[in-house]
Order: structure tokens, then C-alpha cells, then sequence
């Protein structure tokens, strides 16, 4: 499935499945649809869909899994940060810079400023577990699923059932052949 196709709703409900059947985390009711929408509304973005049905259909618990239900709002926003503070923090002391972004300011005062310009730009990063992420967007689903540490970027599964079957399954990991398909975040993976 490509990140065009629409059928989140399958994939998120299917990768919740796979999860319980692995019996790899503690599962607790899924997210309401007023749940949801009280998160997307605090942290200004929208779950993808698969993202959002996986949710739904039952709250992963435990190490590294975001609790959307209990979890404080300054939690949660660390975690929605991650991203975005690891591209700064190669900026301030890994001389990272975008070719998208011009000449790199010689002043790092300056270019802090407008890595945190631009970053604001790019489409948001949502976690799934630890530093796996999927890209905001409703409407969207299927997109590969993502390792982001700083500027290091990996693929982590073509898509989110993809994702739970090689972090969690019994099976060694398949590498995937989807290519990531979120703006910036994309032109990072190795």
C-alpha cells in the first residue's frame, strides 16, 4: 500500500491485531473518536489514518508507547518535539543544515532561528513507539514508518502493519522496499 491509498482504516486495524496477537505490549480500550479529537485539538495536528484506527482500536501501554489517554500534555509534547529539537540540536553542535534552507547564517544564534523558521514548515511527525514515528495528516495512510534520532533517519517498516510485524513479531525483521514518503523528513534517510 502506497501513501496515496486511502484505506487506513484497514492497516491501523490490522496492525492493532497483529499487535495483540504478538502479545508484545499491554493493550487497553482504543481511543474514543472524542479522545482522538481532543488530542488532535490540543497538539494541533491530525493522526493519519491508519494511525488514527490503530488507536482506536486498542491504546498500546507500556515502555516507549505514547499514552494519548493518561499521559501529562507536557509529556506528550516532549514526545511530538522529539523530531524537530533533534534537527536543532545537529544544527547547534553537528554543523547540520538543509540545502533548502540557503546559506547557513554564520551566527548560530541566527541559524537556530531559522532552522526553527523552516522546521515549523515541514510536515509534523507523530510517535508511534520510542523514536518510530509517522507523519500528521488526515486523509493519509500507508506512509513507511520512521526511525528519527537527530538528523539519522531510517526506515523502519513500509507501512504501519509492515512496522509491527518487524519490531514485534516473531519473524526476523524484513527489510522494507517502500521509500519514505514525507517532505524533509524523506531527504534524511539513510
Amino acid at each position: 500500500m502506497t501513501a496515496s491509498q486511502p484505506d487506513g482504516a484497514h492497516l491501523g486495524a490490522e496492525a492493532a491485531r497483529r499487535l495483540s496477537v504478538f502479545d508484545s505490549a499491554d493493550i487497553s480500550p482504543g481511543l474514543s473518536a472524542a479522545e482522538i479529537a481532543q488530542v488532535e485539538t490540543d497538539f494541533d495536528f491530525e493522526f493519519a489514518d491508519d494511525h488514527r484506527a490503530f488507536l482506536a482500536a486498542g491504546l498500546p501501554l507500556g515502555d516507549s508507547w505514547p499514552d494519548w489517554r493518561s499521559a501529562t500534555r507536557r509529556t506528550l509534547g516532549a514526545l511530538l518535539a522529539l523530531p524537530a529539537d533533534g534537527v536543532l540540536f545537529d544544527v547547534e553542535w553537528n554543523e547540520y543544515w538543509h540545502h533548502d534552507w540557503g546559506r547557513r547564517p554564520a551566527r548560530m544564534k541566527d541559524a537556530l532561528r531559522t532552522a526553527r523558521y523552516r522546521l515549523a514548515r515541514v510536515p509534523r511527525m507523530v510517535p508511534v513507539f520510542g523514536h518510530r514515528f509517522l507523519p500528521a495528516g488526515r486523509g493519509s495512510s500507508g506512509h513507511p514508518v520512521l526511525s528519527i534520532y537527530r538528523t539519522e533517519i531510517l526506515c523502519c517498516g513500509d507501512d504501519l502493519v509492515h512496522y509491527v510485524d518487524n519490531e514485534f513479531g516473531p519473524e526476523p525483521h524484513r527489510p522494507g522496499s517502500a521509500r519514505p514518503t514525507v517532505e524533509f523528513w524523506s531527504d534524511l534517510t539513510q
